[in-house]
């Protein structure tokens, strides 16, 4: 990756105002009117451009709910059919070296940490299988003395035998770490860049690896670089403003999409849960409405982008959202490693606010008229 792709999205943050002094977006959106929102929805749907975003994004968009509701719902059926795909987080490792302020696993809480062997890890793994899934997630805190690519490449060629897809959400890696797990299977990376707001973000993490803003929000340069065919994006709701953060992630998801086009992007909206040492409230925590706003305008803005919803929410948000935009979502999750082998003791990333078997799930999306998917990718697509 050249010096320059390094700079561009840096620099097109920089240049719009959305990682610092981000408030003269808040009266842009201030100033706009419902009929405004309208005549942006008279427009063709799922075309991305600033001015748009900010305006589905406005306070005034609220009253345009419905008619943007109606609108992702068509578009995302034409993009993506009726299916929703199913996938299951397996957490390897607790252990972590930064001290993020809003994270179960920060390095000051004091619990028991949990590693995951490689016979461990898989012993999880075929619980999740057995349970139908096709599509696995592994996730771990920043513990590079452990969750090494040795250990993860390994992990990957041996779960390759039951899972079509596998993704990783961990801490950000080079180029060549990207590559080697590539290259071992893993097809897909999400990483959150928490927040876009460099003070904030500097507050958030005080200590350790993740202070370091520009390393992770170059990250997916470097994936996509290495191959990822799917790129996962995502900010930490709660932190900050979160129109705000909705213009800076969808101007990363808009350069990622033009610069690495044979790559899928995919947005998550993981709002903050109650975790272990962790603050229980928050100034910025959206409600429901609003986070249903965001999906909706994100979804009119990029008509290809998969909408991710995982088990933070709950039961009753979920099923209304099926009906929406989402395309993915997580089921039956355990945040906590060894959660599916029956270790309840090990410690939890966070709460989990959907707790029904993806059985469940798998009903709950049936009786909506869409078709639940397992498995939406093989490998050997990529060969044929």
């Amino acid at each position: 990756m050249s010096r320059r792709a390094m700079e561009e999205i840096r620099t097109i943050l920089a240049q719009k105002n959305l990682d610092h002094d981000r408030q003269v977006w808040t009266e842009q959106m201030r100033r706009i009117r419902p009929e405004d929102v309208q005549k942006e929805l008279s427009k063709p749907a799922g075309k991305y451009s600033f001015p748009r975003l900010l305006t589905l994004l406005s306070p005034a968009a609220e009253e345009c709910l419905e008619e943007m509701a109606q609108q992702a719902a068509r578009l995302t059926i034409q993009r993506f059919g009726r299916t929703i795909q199913l996938y299951a987080p397996l957490y390897v490792s607790n252990v972590c070296i930064n001290s993020c302020r809003y994270c179960g696993y920060n390095r000051h809480t004091v619990f028991e940490r949990t590693r995951l062997s490689i016979e461990e890890a898989l012993a999880d793994a075929a619980v999740i299988a057995e349970e139908g899934f096709r599509h696995l997630l592994l996730v771990s805190g920043e513990d590079r003395a452990f969750v090494t690519t040795a250990y993860l490449a390994e992990l990957a060629a041996r779960l390759r035998r039951r899972f079509s897809s596998l993704s990783v959400e961990i801490y950000p890696m080079t180029q060549e770490e990207y590559r080697i797990l590539f290259e071992a299977g893993i097809d897909g990376v999400t990483l959150y860049q928490e927040t876009y707001d460099r003070e904030a973000y500097a507050y958030y993490h005080p200590a350790g690896p993740k202070r370091d803003y520009d390393w992770r929000l170059l990250a997916p340069d470097r994936f996509a670089s290495a191959g990822m065919r799917r790129i996962g994006l995502g900010v930490l709701l709660g932190l900050t403003d979160w129109r705000l953060e909705t213009l800076a992630l969808a101007e990363h998801a808009a350069y990622l999409m033009k610069r690495y086009w044979r790559s899928q992007v995919a947005f998550s909206f993981p709002r903050l849960r109650p975790a272990l040492g962790a603050p229980s409230d928050w100034p910025h925590l959206l409600s429901d409405r609003n986070l249903v706003q965001m999906m909706l305008a994100l979804r009119l803005c990029f008509a290809d982008a998969g909408i991710v919803l995982s088990t933070r929410e709950r039961a009753q948000l979920r099923d209304h959202l099926v009906d929406l935009c989402v395309t993915s979502m997580s089921a039956g999750s355990k945040t906590n490693p060894g959660g599916y082998t029956g270790h309840e003791d090990t410690a939890e990333q966070f709460v989990v606010a959907d707790s029904r078997t993806p059985a469940q799930i798998a009903q709950m999306i049936r009786s909506k008229g869409k078709d639940p998917v397992w498995k939406d990718w093989d490998a050997a697509f990529a060969f044929s």
